[in-house]
């Protein structure tokens, strides 16, 4: 029997990313080299390459996923990632070019010369990246199943060992032009399944809406407790959801203009299944689809998973306050993205290529809304993870299409996480070893490091991506946001701007943002009940820490800062 052709689209597009890798990778053999590619990256493929590194699994498949089974309230993830833009264009692009060098440690310390900062820096970027990296890993967990048939552990390893190999042999250089070519292809492809999703337009289904029980035992098949064969079994399977009217009794649209897509949504009705199993007790396994009937103008409608945008709790409202705070935050604290800064030439050259990034992200996020509802109501999407909807949107189109999307998605995990090993390890070499050394380190030496701590922060990437492979990593994503606004952005803001800022400050701020949005975190309900399951014992009263830990992490730098002498030489800085 043949391979699926989708299998050899797959693994053409992987070997085109490996190919690139080794291409390069004799480009690298200096630090400057393998940590900012000399300098020397164009402008424009910067900006795309932004939209490459950032545009992770939590964008593709986590927004889209949020969107298909909670409706509008995964576009708000789409809204508060762009507009931290807003934060890296005019706060932090040119300072971070002007004042670093190689990592997010070199900005903050550029007038200090603290060790302490350094090893600081550094630590915090390690904590970040390892937890951005948990919900690239679960994506690219939830991708090989449905198109190689592995279990999701095994797409894990897979991708852990393809970027590992991809940092370890060239570093910045292959990472930028990887993320180039996977940013520009993820856009381009979304746009293409956008507009297939707008000509095929809503179809009502003709399934009955009622609840559907089907128990297997040894006995045979029962659907809502009448005997029947596995086909029938299969036959009462729901979607994740369905169309089940539309205005004026049509049972057709054709195909809908862009804003006539949400026209015709908002005055039809849709029909949410909730999958409950299958469980099994005592040799009998049960599965239950409960059915929940919703307007469209309620599916358009923000606050079903937000529930703080409506409730009159102010616990609620805080949590919902929480997570925005921490989107608009946490893009101009990634490590990732700030290292990028010194791929260009000058400061006009990364103020540009921001620019560039925030087209291509707008662009890609207003497509997220059209793609994560026509997930919704295609009525032929059965698989329930949430990180799946888009790529099986494809693949009801058309498998060649659910092909290239998938694999599009794995080189999107494959960038990304290219992007965050190699800032792990720059921290490592750079900041935390080289600072920790007793004699200065070689260019060598300093890349040798770099490559191992690669192989270590991938394989603690892979153990995670499996720990957590059921959560939706759209989700995962607003925590790592919030360690990283937390324990970063403090420290460089009040850099920029205040000039009483001194080094024990930027050291404080930068461990008690980090340590409270970590321990918040751990401590939370949701991490509780969906990672530890267990039903109690939470210690936090919300989930999102931002709202507390990045005004905490400002608070400390402040108050230390005034109790410590001024830097002699902050007036002229």
């Amino acid at each position: 029997m043949g391979i699926d052709p989708a299998v050899w689209i797959f693994l053409a597009f992987v070997g085109l990313t490996l190919g690139i890798s080794f291409y390069l990778g004799r480009q690298a053999s200096s630090s400057q080299g393998y940590f900012a590619a000399h300098g020397q990256i164009p402008w424009f493929v910067n900006g795309v390459a932004f939209a490459g590194d950032y545009l992770s699994a939590a964008s593709f498949l986590g927004i889209c996923g949020l969107i298909a089974f909670k409706g509008y309230d995964g576009f708000l993830y789409s809204i508060g990632f762009l507009a931290g833009w807003i934060v890296a264009l005019f706060v932090v692009a040119e300072p971070m070019k002007r004042l670093g060098k190689f990592t997010f440690a070199d900005a903050l310390n550029h007038r200090f010369d603290s060790p302490g900062i350094k090893i600081a820096a550094g630590v915090s970027t390690l904590a970040v990246s390892v937890f951005y990296l948990i919900p690239q890993m679960v994506g690219a967990g939830a991708l090989v199943y449905p198109l190689l048939g592995w279990p999701p552990w095994a797409g894990v390893v897979v991708v852990g060992a393809v970027v590992i190999l991809i940092v370890v042999t060239a570093g910045m250089v292959s990472t930028t032009w990887v993320q180039f070519l996977k940013g520009s292809l993820l856009v381009i492809f979304s746009a293409v399944l956008t507009v297939l999703i707008l000509g095929r337009g809503f179809t009502v289904t003709d399934r009955p809406i009622e609840q559907q029980v089907i128990v297997r035992s040894e006995s045979g098949v029962t659907v809502n407790g009448q005997p029947a064969d596995e086909e029938a079994a299969a036959a009462a399977e729901r979607p994740i959801s369905e169309v089940v009217s539309l205005p004026d009794g049509e049972k057709s649209t054709g195909p809908l203009g862009p804003l006539e897509f949400f026209s015709t949504l908002q005055n039809s009705e849709v029909v949410l299944w909730t999958k409950d199993g299958p469980t099994s007790v005592d040799g009998v396994e049960t599965t239950t689809y409960t059915p929940t009937k919703k307007p469209g103008a309620d599916v358009m409608k923000p606050g079903e998973k937000f529930t703080g945008i409506r409730s009159d709790k102010l616990v609620d409202k805080l949590n919902f306050l929480s997570l925005m705070l921490a989107l608009f935050c946490g893009t101009a604290s990634l490590p990732h993205i700030l290292i990028r800064y010194y791929t260009v030439r000058d400061e006009a050259a990364a103020r540009k290529s921001t620019i560039v990034g925030i087209a291509c992200i707008g662009f890609f996020y207003v497509l997220t809304l059209y793609l994560g509802l026509g997930a919704m109501t295609s009525g032929e999407i059965f698989n329930f993870n949430s990180n799946m909807a888009a790529p099986l949107l494809a693949k009801t189109i058309d498998p060649t299409l659910f092909a290239i999307i998938s694999a599009i998605a794995f080189t999107t995990v494959l960038g990304t996480v290219s992007g965050l090993i190699l800032a792990s390890a720059g921290a490592v070499a750079h900041d935390l070893v080289e600072t920790m050394a007793i004699e200065d380190l070689t260019d060598h030496q300093r890349v040798r490091i770099a490559k191992i701590a690669s192989v270590v922060v991938g394989a603690i990437a892979i153990a995670l991506g499996i720990v957590f492979e059921t959560m939706n990593v759209g989700y995962l994503v607003g925590w790592a946001f919030s360690v990283a606004a937390s324990a970063n952005l403090p420290a460089l803001v009040m850099l920029l701007f205040w000039e009483r800022t001194t080094k024990q400050g930027i050291i404080a701020a930068i461990l008690m943002g980090m340590v409270s949005s970590l321990a918040w975190i751990l401590l939370s309900e949701d991490t509780f009940t969906m990672v530890y399951g267990l039903e109690s014992g939470w210690l936090t009263p919300f989930s999102q820490p931002g709202i507390v830990t990045i005004p905490l992490g400002f608070l400390t730098l402040v108050v230390v800062s005034l109790m410590t002498p001024r830097h002699e030489d902050a007036a002229a800085a």
